[in-house]
């Protein structure tokens, strides 16, 4: 097969034009890998949480669990990068029917998470669900943009990070691109991480008291999220070769 062929058997991902193609694409369906980060210990994970956390200029012992998923994406982390960039509420990565993304002052300093699009609750009475707060799912605040790596930057690094706060209990949100490091076994040109430091309202005791409600949560969380790497990749590889193709 031809590099053109190939080139062009390369598809961006299909928009979901609705709740129900969000579930599809986002909930039902396998993600082609399994993006999730899994640790034989707790020591093996507190290790990797404070290398990473420390990294991004975070405290690790802020949050009682650091969630992280990574996929390989065979295209620079500029390009990678860029698309994070481009991150909005019309993204065909995001199931944005059922989170629909709002960028206040239409940049992205300062965002929210708004459940099916719901900026306040259906019924004038309503101030929360079963007392939690879900509208704005959450507010993400940018803390910090490092869009151009420092010189000492083995891996040529470039992140967003976010302190969030709302329903959805998350303390920080980091999405994070980096070259591969073939001595630890990472193939293609980068590697897109995303890193979820989880507070569940500085309630610390919660993991323990509401673990049946964890697992489920959690399990829901790591699938959307497999997916929505997944679709990132697609994307970024189907732009690259793009970018590329018209070069040649």
């Amino acid at each position: 097969m031809s590099k053109l062929k190939a080139i062009s058997e390369k598809r961006p991902p299909s928009r979901s034009t609705g709740l129900l193609t969000d579930v599809l694409y986002f909930l039902l369906r396998r993600p082609a890998q399994n993006t999730q980060i899994k640790f034989k210990t707790s020591e093996a994970r507190d290790e990797y949480n404070q290398r990473l956390m420390q990294r991004i200029g975070m405290d690790p012992n802020l949050y009682s669990v650091l969630n992280i998923h990574k996929i390989g994406v065979d295209a620079p982390v500029s390009h990678v990068f860029n698309e994070l960039l481009r991150w909005n509420g019309d993204s065909s990565c995001w199931p944005n029917h059922i989170a629909k993304v709002d960028l206040i002052g239409d940049n992205l300093e300062h965002l929210q998470i708004l459940p099916f699009g719901f900026k306040k609750y259906p019924f004038s009475f309503m101030k929360s669900f079963m007392g939690i707060k879900l509208i704005p799912l959450f507010l993400l605040n940018l803390l910090r943009i490092k869009n151009i790596p420092d010189d000492f930057d083995f891996d040529n690094a470039r992140y967003l990070l976010y302190e969030c706060t709302g329903g959805y209990p998350i303390g920080i949100f980091t999405l994070y691109v980096h070259s591969s490091i073939p001595s630890i076994g990472e193939e293609a040109k980068s590697q897109l991480v995303f890193i979820v430091g989880f507070n569940y309202y500085g309630k610390k005791d919660w993991q323990t008291h509401k673990r049946w409600i964890n697992k489920i949560w959690e399990s829901v969380h790591n699938r959307v999220t497999s997916n929505v790497l997944n679709r990132m990749k697609q994307l970024a590889e189907w732009r690259s070769d793009r970018i590329q193709k018209n070069k040649d």
